[in-house]
């Protein structure tokens, strides 16, 4: 593998859509309270202080109206999904469908013996569709932004009565949105919010609320793990179901109090925007290759571009990894010449304009340096 120019290489060379670039500083103040904070008990008051820290930072980053409560738990995201199907769906949901992680979504609800087949509105990767308002479905799901594509979807009410439950994990610490426009905004803690994986995050609104207590309440079956009432009642105590990561809880606090501390969710966004402009810019002057998205949708957070056949872009991701530039990879089931790289607020921008120069460096000199 050839050795890129030290001069050339960014400070740090994390550039992944998740887990993502946790800051340094935050893994710092991790280790300064390693022996008092990890290993503890997290029904006791330093955890349960750090969880409600977490709960009241994430109200005044959305600026969350009266009622609405920030709710958490074990299991990432993806367990959310069972989540919303156990006790957030009463009889179907419709499902935007733009790539992998709304698609699983809509398969979770599919799957539900007790559910009616969801309403699916898929279009191919790049773009971006929304459920139609349609009052046969009581819960209308889709992402803010899909990871696996790139591609950030608009979060508005559908003027219907049901429920608004978004899947925010790779936009959540780095795009705003309106509460009033969603009834549950759920996330995990690994992207934008610099941490690492393992605990769900759910913003959730009166209406969801009495949604999740009335399903629980007629009797439906609904195992504790997968249970928003239990979850709830657990978050009011600022704790968890069961034993949550602790290193999590802590480096989630860090980047959302320096966000907070820098201007909040326009400090993060404008951080993640400079960073992906820079990369769109870059492939849209670039004789091989092109942003994957349509315009209207490029996420500002997650860049996907494509390659013409001149290109192989596994083999410069291959080659970017050996110099410890990491996780550039498209997401598998693709199956593109692309590269995907993950802009969020923590990545900084003078290490985008480095990564941009080192695959240009790749592309002009392919044999020039011999292998290291």
């Amino acid at each position: 593998m050839r050795k890129i120019p030290p001069m050339l290489m960014p400070r740090d060379g994390r550039f992944g859509s998740g887990p993502a670039k946790i800051r340094p500083e935050a893994l710092a103040s991790l280790a300064s309270v390693g022996t008092s904070l990890l290993g503890t008990s997290h029904r006791q008051s330093p955890v349960k202080r750090l969880v409600g820290t977490i709960r009241e930072g994430l109200s005044e980053l959305y600026h969350l109206p009266s009622g609405y409560e920030v709710i958490l738990g074990n299991g990432g995201a993806s367990q959310f999904w069972d989540i919303a199907v156990c006790g957030l769906v009463e009889q179907r949901s419709a499902h935007g469908v733009f790539g992998e992680f709304g698609g699983k979504f809509a398969t979770a609800s599919a799957q539900a013996p007790h559910l009616a087949d969801p309403i699916i509105h898929e279009v191919a990767p790049g773009s971006v569709v929304l459920p139609q308002p349609d009052d046969d479905a009581d819960v209308h799901a889709w992402a803010h932004n899909e990871t696996s594509t790139g591609a950030a979807a608009p979060v508005r009410r559908s003027g219907t009565e049901a429920l608004t439950v978004i899947d925010g994990t790779s936009a959540a610490g780095a795009l705003n949105v309106d509460p009033e426009q969603f009834d549950v905004y759920y996330f995990a803690p690994q992207k934008a919010f610099a941490s690492d994986g393992g605990l769900w995050f759910a913003l959730c609104s009166p209406a969801a609320i009495e949604r999740a207590e009335r399903i629980a309440a007629s009797g439906r079956w609904i195992p504790t793990s997968l249970s928003l009432v239990e979850a709830r009642a657990n978050s009011l105590k600022n704790q968890t179901v069961n034993t949550p990561s602790l290193s999590t809880l802590w480096l989630m606090k860090e980047q959302l109090s320096w966000v907070l501390e820098n201007g909040g969710i326009s400090f993060a966004e404008r951080r993640a925007r400079e960073n992906t402009d820079q990369v769109y810019t870059w492939a849209e002057e670039h004789a091989h290759a092109t942003p994957f998205v349509e315009a209207e949708y490029r996420s500002p957070v997650v860049a996907t571009i494509d390659f013409d056949d001149a290109i192989d872009a596994t083999k410069i991701a291959s080659t970017l990894r050996h110099n410890s530039i990491v996780d550039v990879e498209p997401y598998r089931k693709l199956g593109r010449n692309q590269l995907r790289f993950g802009l969020f607020p923590a990545v900084d921008a003078e290490d985008v304009s480095r990564l941009l120069g080192c695959i240009d460096w790749l592309l002009t000199h392919p044999e020039e340096t011999p292998d290291a």
